[in-house]
Formats: structure tokens, sequence, C-alpha cells
């Protein structure tokens, strides 16, 4: 059975410290922006797929939504489960498989967190899902990179030293995904991951919509929500409806 990287690579600490300096205060920002576009009611269901450590998920449920985030990682979520309360749960689950069929009203992925799966077919299984979750007219909410932005500002190489770690970050574009390996040293034993997006433009968001019953409504290109320009904006965040 092929072993997908992100499975033992977002449980362990060593990414979570990478990440660490992620801007806690920009992404709440992002989200203002976005629930002040979308002026969700009161009480609506939301699903953070693919929610990690819970940040936006905790977030969202401050505003007073009925929040539930699903993640991959036992560990991101038995950290997220301390932020528990009646308007917020945690559960480990698979973005392909259907997760609660008709019940969210918005459903939210941030931060990259899509294109992770090797095949084509997996990405397109996972679009699948977040629509059978949705309620009929419901919302889908993507945060991802403009790839052609990636591709024309692409660092090849980087090194980042957080709380004494070194870590080398080599990034390269092969069969149309993003690569990036990350090598660090670990207690004297070297040790490496190879992260790996697929590079899905709008149009293949948009194939993938229409194949699952969404459709697309508005285009932003980064967390202020400006207008998407694919040779200028550094994200590709989109919300679609359930037709």
């Amino acid at each position: 059975m092929r072993m997908e990287w992100f499975k033992n690579w977002f449980d362990s600490p060593f990414y979570h410290l990478l990440y660490s300096n992620r801007d806690a205060i920009e992404a709440q920002q992002f989200i203002d922006h976005l629930l002040n576009h979308l002026q969700p009611p009161a009480n609506s269901k939301m699903l953070d797929l693919a929610c990690g450590r819970g940040r936006h998920a905790t977030y969202l449920a401050k505003k007073g939504f009925q929040i539930t985030g699903i993640d991959l990682s036992p560990q991101s979520i038995a950290f997220a489960k301390q932020e528990e309360r009646d308007n917020l749960d945690f559960y480990i689950a698979d973005m392909r498989e259907t997760f609660k069929a008709n019940y969210f009203d918005y459903v939210w992925n941030f931060f990259t967190s899509f294109g992770y799966f090797l095949e084509k077919s997996e990405n397109l299984k996972s679009v699948q899902s977040i629509s059978k979750s949705l309620k009929p007219k419901g919302f889908v909410i993507i945060d991802f990179f403009n790839s052609q932005y990636v591709l024309d500002h692409l660092v090849s190489n980087e090194m980042k030293r957080v709380n004494g770690i070194t870590f080398l970050i080599e990034r390269s574009v092969d069969q149309q995904f993003i690569r990036k390996k990350i090598t660090f040293d670990d207690d004297g034993q070297k040790k490496s991951i190879t992260e790996r997006v697929r590079l899905f433009e709008l149009e293949d968001f948009q194939r993938m919509f229409s194949r699952s019953g969404l459709h697309i409504l508005n285009t932003f290109g980064d967390y202020k929500l400006s207008n998407f320009d694919i040779l200028n904006s550094p994200r590709l965040i989109i919300i679609g409806q359930k037709t």
C-alpha cells in the first residue's frame, strides 16, 4: 500500500515547528473578511475541513457558529479537542469520505489543505464529498495558492532556523506537482520529507465543481479579498455553492 506523505508528516513535531510562524492575526482578519462577504446566519453549521490544530475552527466558534473540525492527523485533533465546547467539536476523518451528509451550511478549507493526493480522482472525490456534506444551497470556501504565481516566484532553495533546528527547503516542479523537500537534523540523525501539492488552476476547480453539483460564485486573490489576477495574486480563494 502506498504511504501518503502527509499522514506521518502532519503528526510530526517538526512540521508544527517549521510552520509555527503562521500569522494568526492575518488568519483571523481573513475569516472576518469572508464572514462580512458571506453574511452567514447565526447558528449556521460549519465544517472546517482539514482543520489541523483547529485555530480557524476555534475562531469561528467564538463568533457563535456551530463548528465541526475534521483532520486526518490524530495528534492535531487531540490538540484541538482541548478547545471543544458546546458549539465546537473535532473528529479524525479523511476528506475523501463524506462527513455528515446534507448537514452543513458552510464548508471551509483553509491554507492550501487541498491537492495532496497523487491521483486526480482522489482530489475529485474530496470535492464530491464536500458537496455531499453540504445542504442544498450550502457554500464551500477553498483557500488555495495561485499556481501561476507560485511558478513565477518559485524560490528553489531556502534555509530556515527555528528553535535551534535548521530546515533546508528545496522546491521543484515535477509532473504538475509543486514539490518541497525538507531536510533537517533530529538529534544527530538526518531526516527528510517531501511535500507534494498538485498545481491546480481555476479551470481545474471549475471542472471538479461542475462534476460535483457545485458552481463557483466568486474568486479572490488574497486574504483581503482583492479580485483574482492570475499573474499577480498570491492566492486563489474560491467561494462556491451547491446547486
